[in-house]
């Protein structure tokens, strides 16, 4: 059943990248847990899927340390909202924090990962939706905020994160993707050549809008009920 998802979900993606004239092996898919069991991970893991996602960090310790040496070679990636006394556990679960909005969140990443002895792939989480109940820096102090973590030893910025707004008109969505889109394309000009800034993973679009995503140049979206429900 989650192999006939996954494969759907790469199908659709392979159409829509040659409608828009794009390489879907350059699409990375997150398969996001929030909802599906340890079992059900171990099966699309097994089956292929390389990459997965929690919301939470609590849910990610329940789930990750039983899912066997088959998940060590998958990339576990942080999408919720981090608090920073989650900020030591979280790293010891994930490989990337999708959902930095915050330097007072990238001084803490950076304070545990100090004392780790490593460096930590963070994406900078921008609220292009401008809605209050969503997370993220706003689209104009972005690119602040990614000058201020730029300067962290432990910290490498790899792209920025988004959610769309869930609503039902795709003029609305398709703006807010390109309005991370077009700071995507800002800050990679202007941090070029900086060692701690690389703009390599435009992460937005999940179930419901990836098609959108992916036609304003996602190259990481994150998907959950269309594999796991």
């Amino acid at each position: 059943m989650i192999l006939d998802k996954i494969k759907a979900i790469r199908e659709d993606v392979a159409c829509i990248c040659e409608k828009a004239g794009r390489n879907p092996a350059e699409i990375i898919l997150v398969g996001v847990t929030k909802f599906a069991s340890a079992e059900q991970i171990q099966e699309a893991i097994s089956v292929g899927l390389k990459d997965v996602g929690e919301n939470k960090v609590q849910q990610a310790k329940e789930k990750f340390p039983v899912l066997g040496p088959a998940a060590e070679n998958v990339t576990k990636h942080m999408i919720g909202h981090l608090q920073t006394n989650k900020v030591k556990d979280a790293l010891n679960l994930f490989d990337m924090i999708q959902s930095v909005d915050s330097f007072h969140l990238a001084e803490e990443i950076e304070k545990q990962a100090a004392k780790q002895d490593r460096d930590v792939d963070i994406l900078i989480q921008v609220n292009c939706a401008g809605e209050e109940q969503k997370f993220g820096v706003a689209p104009q102090d972005a690119i602040e905020l990614v000058e201020q973590v730029s300067r962290l030893r432990h910290v490498r910025i790899l792209g920025l994160m988004t959610i769309a707004p869930f609503v039902e008109d795709e003029e609305v969505i398709r703006q807010s993707f390109a309005q991370l889109r077009k700071l995507f394309d800002e800050v990679g000009v202007k941090f070029e050549g900086q060692q701690r800034v690389e703009m390599k993973w435009l992460s937005m679009g999940m179930t419901h809008d990836y098609k959108i995503a992916i036609e304003q140049g996602a190259n990481m979206i994150r998907v959950g009920r269309a594999i796991f429900a």
